[in-house]
């Protein structure tokens, strides 16, 4: 057992939000982040079948089919848990993950910063319940579930502020990446903290590890259509990684047993 999980856990808790309010200073400490229209200009530009930007279009299909898979697998009450009410920001993750599918798929159809939007707010909400079923299974579900509507009510707005400084001319998405930042450093410092309940922290970190992979394609978008002859760009691999991500977090819910206190 890890020795940070001797501490007093109202210690290791003010340690998290310290921690939460530090990155938040240091986000306000950076100049605004605009959003570089360049963004938009994918380098797979091929369309199919009538459909515009056919791959980075149709790809989301498979994000949308892995939210349902996730939300069939809730509907049958398959899984272990020590607390049904763990199940409910999973339900909200993958309904969002459904909504983010479509989002992006309707996005990438004519892509600019208006469309973006619905996209990015259905993302954070995705991002947010995840936290907070973690948050639920590692802590309490009492924490997980009051944190709930105020993570999400967070996640939406720092990409709803996001839209309204773009339609300003004054875009920043300081507090929308900060948000994404949050899931992907505080879940690793709560599997660390905090005693399992459960089974199976590896899957949760193996998520974790898609999500950062699935940027670092969407970062080379050119590079990767370059390097696989046009067959494919690093956008559309980074919707398929992403999917995979949605599966592994169905996967872990499925085969995960609950630890003996």
């Amino acid at each position: 057992m890890s020795a940070w999980r001797n501490y007093d856990p109202r210690a290791r808790t003010l340690g998290l939000w310290l921690l939460a309010g530090a990155l938040a200073g240091l986000a306000w400490m950076l100049p605004p982040i605009p959003q570089p229209l360049s963004y938009h200009a994918f380098a797979d530009q091929r369309a199919c079948w009538g459909l515009p930007h056919c791959r980075d279009t149709a790809s989301n299909a498979l994000i949308v089919l892995a939210g349902g898979i996730g939300l069939r697998f809730l509907q049958r009450g398959q899984g272990a848990w020590r607390d049904r009410r763990e199940a409910w920001p999973y339900q909200l993750f993958f309904f969002a993950t459904v909504l983010a599918g479509f989002g992006s798929g309707y996005y990438h159809l004519a892509p600019g910063n208006e469309r973006l939007l619905g996209d990015r707010l259905a993302m954070m909400l995705a991002f947010m319940a995840w936290f907070a079923a973690i948050v639920s299974e590692r802590i309490s579900p009492r924490t997980g579930l009051r944190l709930l509507p105020l993570l999400a009510a967070a996640g939406l707005g720092s990409a709803a502020y996001w839209g309204w400084s773009e339609a300003r001319g004054m875009g920043d998405l300081r507090p929308y990446l900060l948000m994404q930042l949050y899931p992907m450093l505080l879940i690793p410092l709560l599997l660390r903290f905090y005693p399992p309940r459960y089974s199976g922290d590896r899957d949760i970190l193996a998520v974790i590890g898609l999500y950062l992979l699935a940027l670092l394609c969407d970062l080379g978008d050119r590079p990767v259509f370059a390097l696989t002859g046009g067959l494919v760009s690093g956008h559309t691999i980074k919707h398929v990684i992403a999917a995979l991500a949605v599966v592994g977090v169905v996967l872990h819910l499925r085969r995960r047993t609950i630890k003996q206190a």
